[in-house]
């Protein structure tokens, strides 16, 4: 068991360290990965746009540097900027989500990436509060564990 929980804790360790040395490498791959959603995206259930769209609702963002990435997109010239980047869903009609400054007052006009970052850097003491945590607990389970199998190789002839 003490073996087990020692594996576990190795694995957590090295993802923590390997995660905080590549962390500029995922950035730079997250910000590709939603260029390309970008690109791509479309109204039909596909994943990709539908995570986009649940970005833009819930941090109020546009696009990936600013709400302009939109024009560069093929569905741009077919239906305009998506209805998720939208202020108000009443308020913006697709002549408007069309024309780009006529948009600009109705869709916000901050980007994603810059959003979604910070909002991960800002979360990053909880979660590693969170992980050290976890990693006192396994470390007091590994001590135990092998105070317990001492306990018993050195009991082993005793009666019970």
């Amino acid at each position: 068991y003490a073996m087990l929980l020692s594996l576990i804790f190795l694995i957590v360790l090295v993802a923590a360290v390997v995660g905080f040395v590549f962390r500029h490498e995922i950035k730079t791959n997250f910000e590709s990965n939603l260029n390309l959603a970008l690109e791509n995206y479309n109204v039909t259930a596909d994943r990709h746009s539908q995570a986009v769209d649940t970005i833009q609702r819930t941090l109020h963002c546009c696009g990936v540097q600013n709400y302009s990435d939109w024009e560069r997109t093929e569905y741009f010239s077919q239906k305009g900027i998506p209805r998720s980047c939208c202020k108000s869903q009443n308020d913006c009609l697709e002549k408007d989500l069309k024309d780009p400054n006529k948009a600009k007052l109705k869709v916000f006009v901050d980007g994603c990436f810059f959003l979604v970052t910070s909002t991960m850097e800002s979360k990053m003491s909880i979660v590693a509060g969170i992980s050290f945590g976890i990693a006192c607990f396994q470390l007091i389970g590994i001590i135990l564990a092998c105070c317990l199998s001492r306990y018993i190789t050195n009991n082993q002839y005793e009666m019970v």
